[in-house]
């Protein structure tokens, strides 16, 4: 299905501009029919109805069409997707059909990559604070390489190298360049004043690089720096990538990898950098610091949030005389946590009418117990937006069901791809008894009652305790 390009110019109300949803924001395969917005050949009203709401809609052509533009910008093999964005089995079997290593910044993101059938050494394990239990995953499965953040997690793989005999582990080590960009203060990580990475300024990074390569549990890769996220400046990306690349040719490191950083655009009249600008930028200046070899990124968001779009049902529409119109939808900060967290901002439309101009002004909020369960503070909706439309939040592929939580027991949303006509589900809504799966039944509670009673009473051995209490 082709794109629509354009849709009708804005109506003005009240002296404020009202356009119809941009283009630019809706994932590649979205074509206007008269019943309304369709994604992957299947109208959205369509899908909400099939699969229920809150729903993620990923466009599946969209998504590969994205990995396909960032391995030609760097070369196979140097593209790693940032798991953390959005990461299900579906989407690791496909970021890895399509070319693209995998970054997995948990054990448990590592188990999803490995069950996806990843192969370990097109994975690279990431994380500030890795316990010896995922260090230990990751070295017996053979990954690419560990990128190290710290001392302490030096001593750890030495001792697991030791004790346990496991593999000497490849790493790279994460270096905090003095340089932050970011839209948020808490999405910044490449300064000094970060919880990530060896600094450069204090000597903490080239002590590491000594260690690692005095070190039989290590073989030293290369080094690897973040600077921050959601950056829509490439300028940005290239001064960060400059200030890793001179210290990687000082300590004479074999890789470099820049990781991640590119933003999209959330709202109308925002412009991202396409992946081939970003590549172009970056290598002039890396080259300028004096390094001439390979680069590797990690995107993660500028993969996946486009193409994903969440749908929403409205549950109620409260206009307070003189204040404002609260739109309240069947979701929330469970499955979207980035306006609460970042001051995110997003637009939303109605996939009936996706044509038509957006007068009204209101909150979009969730049903969530929280006076901050704001997904869009003003959101610009058509005027006739009633109670049971299905509404469409676009640009919410990365970090949305990542972040989705059971805050006020509401089951996560189902997660579907659309393609050629044709919808599936790679990840079921929860229902009611997944709620419950992880609740200690009121039997065990009984036989545990016993030792928690010995515990508090400082009687007997509480592991001694805990185990006759559950015999």
């Amino acid at each position: 299905m082709a794109a629509s390009r354009s849709l009708p110019p804005a109506g003005v109300e009240g002296g404020t501009v009202s356009s119809a949803i941009e283009a630019g924001l809706l994932p590649l395969t979205a074509e206007v029919r008269p019943e309304g917005l369709a994604v992957g050949g299947i109208l959205l009203t369509e899908l909400a109805q099939r699969f229920g709401t809150p729903l993620f809609v990923y466009d599946e052509e969209h998504l590969r069409r994205r990995c396909r533009e960032a391995v030609a910008a760097f070369g196979r093999g140097h593209v790693a997707y940032a798991s953390k964005a959005f990461l299900c089995t579906a989407m690791a079997r496909l970021a890895h059909e399509e070319g693209l290593l995998l970054d997995v910044a948990s054990g448990g993101e590592l188990r999803v990559a490995l069950h996806a059938g990843v192969p370990a050494d097109r994975i690279v394990l990431h994380g500030n604070n890795k316990d010896e239990a995922e260090l230990r995953t990751a070295l017996l499965a053979g990954v690419r390489h560990v990128v190290v953040d710290s001392f302490d997690e030096m001593e750890r793989i030495e001792r697991l190298h030791a004790e346990e005999h496991l593999p000497a582990a490849r790493v790279q080590l994460r270096v905090a360049p003095g340089v932050a960009a970011g839209a948020h203060e808490a999405i910044r990580t490449g300064g000094h004043d970060s919880k990530f990475g060896f600094g450069i300024s204090d000597g903490a990074a080239a002590a590491a690089v000594g260690r690692a390569l005095g070190s039989p549990a290590m073989i030293l890769e290369g080094v690897h720096a973040h600077v921050g996220s959601q950056v829509l400046d490439a300028v940005e990306l290239a001064r960060g990538a400059a200030a890793v690349a001179r210290f990687a040719v000082e300590v004479r490191a074999h890789r470099l990898t820049v990781g991640g950083g590119l933003g999209v655009a959330y709202e109308a009249g925002q412009v991202a950098p396409s992946f081939a600008d970003w590549a172009a930028r970056m290598r002039d200046a890396v080259r300028g610091s004096g390094w001439s070899g390979e680069v590797t990124v990690e995107p993660g968001r500028s993969i996946a949030a486009r193409p994903g779009i969440t749908l929403y049902r409205v549950g109620t529409v409260k206009r307070i005389e003189g204040v404002r119109t609260y739109v309240g939808v069947d979701g929330g900060m469970s499955d979207n946590l980035r306006p609460a967290l970042y001051g995110s901002r997003y637009e939303a439309f109605l996939p009936r009418c996706p044509r038509a101009p957006r007068p009204l002004r209101a909150r979009v909020v969730g049903k969530h117990c929280e006076s901050g369960d704001v997904i869009i503070d003003d959101a610009a909706l058509p005027a006739d937006l009633r109670v049971s439309d299905v509404l469409a939040t676009p640009v919410t592929g990365a970090y949305g069901y990542a972040m989705a939580s059971n805050y006020n027991k509401l089951p996560r949303p189902a997660v579907v791809f659309v393609a050629d006509g044709r919808a599936r589900v790679v990840v079921r809504r929860e229902t009611d008894e997944d709620l419950l799966r992880l609740d200690v039944s009121e039997a065990a509670d009984a036989a545990v009652a016993p030792s928690l009673g010995m515990m508090r009473s400082g009687t007997g051995d509480p592991v001694r305790a805990q185990t006759a209490g559950a015999a």
